[in-house]
């Protein structure tokens, strides 16, 4: 080992040193990793969990999340949330959450960036849809995964470490992530979710602010700076010190409360909004390109023998932006079977 590569291993044995000296004795160690699927050489001065963010930020699949919907379908206006500026919410508050109870920032962070890689285009609808037409289902956690272990770098995948694996496929609040620092971004992903589209829906007219349920409201606050602070501060106070990381049942009564009032008065409108359009787009593309599967790109192409049709196809369209969907669809059936008049109706 020359001296400029010396001096690189010192600055990731510092950080290990750091994370052995200050940490919670329940987070997870850089030091301790359950390494990758494939093993690697070690990188000179990054740690493990700092390489798999790289190498999220740096994928294709999270450079497309810009262009994914995440609630409202096209909206007029330049301060939607979209599928990246979500991961970003999330990557913010789970680290937040990190930081405060002396976990592991860097895999929190990877998780987050990670953990929606996998979602289609037409936001929650397009992912109804792939899960009616697949026999075999579609979960976009379980995509997300799949992304990164098999469809990113022509088939190759990211190779990440298995704690990021793991809480990229137990993000969902259904998931049960074996770190606390996947404990954190499960966490994160709600309180983000909820609380900006409640701005958004706001933005759009659909909501005003005293239409929020008045008990949610005294509980976490009437302003999503407010209920994220409040989210955060609590789960501090019940989780520190802990092997676990929660909130208490009072915030998370409320929390709970204003995703279902959510459910019930936006998510179910902005879905109608645009469930006819890409319910017949992704299931034209979904019959078309399994009849003629010659037609998939081809590092698609490489993975239908090992994995089926069915689910290279899903792969295919899943990984669409939303207006990347729109195109496809208009070349393939758009001069034969449809006037622009009727896609747009």
């Amino acid at each position: 080992m020359n001296v400029k590569q010396e001096q690189f291993s010192c600055v990731r044995e510092r950080v290990c040193a750091r994370e052995e000296a200050f940490f919670s004795p329940f987070a997870q160690k850089s030091a301790e990793t359950k390494g990758r699927v494939r093993e690697e050489k070690r990188c000179d001065f990054r740690t493990d969990f700092q390489r798999d963010r790289d190498r999220i930020i740096y994928s294709n699949s999270f450079k497309r999340l810009k262009n994914k919907t995440q609630v409202f379908f096209a909206p007029e206006g330049d301060h939607y949330i979209t599928r990246l500026t979500h991961t970003l919410d999330v990557s913010q508050i789970a680290r937040s959450i990190a930081r405060t109870l002396d976990l592991n920032e860097d895999l929190t962070e990877a998780i987050a960036l990670g953990h929606d890689l996998g979602h289609t285009p037409f936001g929650h609808v397009g992912e109804r849809v792939l899960a009616g037409l697949s026999e075999k289902g579609f979960f976009h956690n379980e995509q997300s995964l799949r992304v990164v272990d098999c469809i990113e770098k022509d088939g190759r995948g990211l190779n990440l470490t298995l704690e990021v694996r793991d809480g990229i496929l137990q993000h969902k609040s259904s998931g049960n992530p074996a770190t606390l620092e996947g404990q954190a971004v499960s966490l994160a992903d709600r309180i983000a979710y909820i609380n900006h589209d409640i701005e958004d829906a706001i933005r759009a007219g659909i909501l005003k602010e005293n239409d929020l349920p008045k008990r949610a409201v005294a509980v976490l606050g009437d302003k999503t700076k407010t209920r994220i602070n409040k989210a955060i501060a609590d789960i501090y106070q019940t989780s520190y010190g802990q092997n676990s990381v929660r909130m208490s049942e009072e915030v998370m009564a409320a929390t709970n409360e204003l995703r279902s009032f959510m459910f019930e008065r936006v998510y179910e409108l902005a879905n109608k909004s645009i469930q006819d359009r890409s319910e017949r787009m992704l299931t034209q593309m979904f019959n078309y390109f399994t009849k003629n599967v010659d037609k998939l790109p081809l590092r698609y192409l490489r993975l239908l023998e090992r994995d089926g049709k069915e689910r290279v196809v899903c792969d295919y369209l899943s990984g669409m932006t939303d207006r990347y969907a729109i195109g496809v669809f208009e070349s393939l059936f758009i001069p034969a079977t449809f006037s622009i008049g009727d896609v747009d109706s």
